[in-house]
C-alpha cells in the first residue's frame, strides 16, 4: 500500500514545487496582475451596460448583467492562460527547459505545476470580476460553498487553457508564431461559446460547435454558482467531468510534446 502512495505523493511534490518556481515570478512583475484587471472592467463596464440597456440579448427573467458577468470571468481566465505558453519559449532560449528536462521531474508534473500557476495567477480576474459586479448590482451567491465551486472550476478552467496553450508552444516553437496562432484561437473558443449570449439564440451550427468548446461548460459551471437562483443547463456534474475530462487529456499530450520544445 505504501509503497504505491509514494510515487503519487513524489509527484504531487514534484508538481507544487513547478507551481511554486511559476508564481515567484510575480514578485518580479506584478504590474501583470493590474494590467489584466483592465480587460474584465471594459466588458463589464461599457459592453454589459450597454447591451443591457438596449435590451438586444434575450437572457429571460435575468438582467443581462447577471448573465454576462459569469461569461467575462471565463473569458478572462481564458485570455489569461491561452497565452500562457509564451513564457515557456522564454524558458527555452534562456535554458531553462532543458534543465527541468534533465531533472527527475516527470514531464507531466511540469506541466501540470505550470497549469497550477496559471490558475492562481487567474484568481485575481475572479477578485475583479466579483467586485465589479457586486458594484454594478448582479445578484452574486456568496454562499462559502458556491465560493469554492467558482474557485475551483476557475482553477480547473485555467488548468485545461493554459495546458492548451503549452501545446501550442510545442508545435510553433516561436514567439512570433504563438502570439499569432493564440489570437486566432481565442475569438472562435470566446463566441462560441455562452459566454455572452445564450446558446438558444445561437444558429444550429454555431449551438453545435459550442458544445464542443470546453468553454460552454466553464460558463454554465460559473453561471449556476456565481448568481443567486441560477440553473444549470447542462448539469453541474457534467460540466466537472468535460472540464476534468479534457484537462487530463490534454496535460497527457502536453507531457508527450514538451520535451520537442527543447529541441
Amino acid at each position: 500500500m505504501l509503497t504505491g502512495i509514494h510515487p503519487l505523493i513524489s509527484f504531487v511534490e514534484k508538481t507544487f514545487v513547478i507551481t511554486e518556481f511559476e508564481l515567484r515570478k510575480l514578485r518580479h512583475d506584478f504590474t501583470e496582475l493590474i494590467t489584466r484587471a483592465l480587460q474584465p472592467a471594459l466588458w463589464l463596464l461599457i459592453f454589459g451596460q450597454v447591451f443591457s440597456r438596449g435590451g438586444a440579448m434575450h437572457t429571460g427573467n435575468m438582467p443581462y448583467l447577471d448573465f454576462i458577468a459569469p461569461g467575462i470571468l471565463a473569458q478572462s481566465v481564458l485570455f489569461v492562460a491561452i497565452f500562457f505558453g509564451i513564457n515557456v519559449i522564454w524558458e527555452r532560449d534562456l535554458g531553462i527547459v532543458q534543465k527541468f528536462l534533465v531533472s527527475p521531474t516527470p514531464r507531466s508534473a511540469l506541466v501540470l505545476g505550470k497549469g497550477l500557476s496559471a490558475s492562481i495567477r487567474t484568481l485575481s480576474q475572479a477578485v475583479v470580476v466579483y467586485g465589479l459586479s457586486l458594484v454594478l448590482g448582479v445578484k452574486l451567491n456568496w454562499s462559502p460553498l458556491a465560493l469554492l465551486n467558482v474557485i475551483a472550476i476557475v482553477v480547473l478552467a485555467a488548468t485545461l487553457f493554459s495546458t492548451f496553450s503549452l501545446i501550442i508552444a510545442c508545435i510553433v516553437k516561436t514567439r512570433e508564431r504563438f502570439m499569432g496562432v493564440g489570437q486566432v484561437l481565442t475569438m472562435p473558443l470566446f463566441f462560441a461559446s455562452n459566454a455572452i449570449y445564450p446558446t438558444e439564440i445561437m444558429p444550429v451550427w454555431l449551438k453545435t460547435v459550442s458544445h464542443f468548446n470546453p468553454l460552454t461548460y466553464v460558463v454554465d459551471a460559473l453561471r449556476t454558482f456565481m448568481l443567486v437562483g441560477s440553473a444549470s443547463t447542462f448539469g453541474v456534474g457534467h460540466d466537472y467531468a468535460i472540464i476534468l475530462l479534457a484537462t487530463i487529456i490534454l496535460v497527457i499530450i502536453c507531457a508527450w510534446l514538451y520535451p520537442r520544445l527543447a529541441t
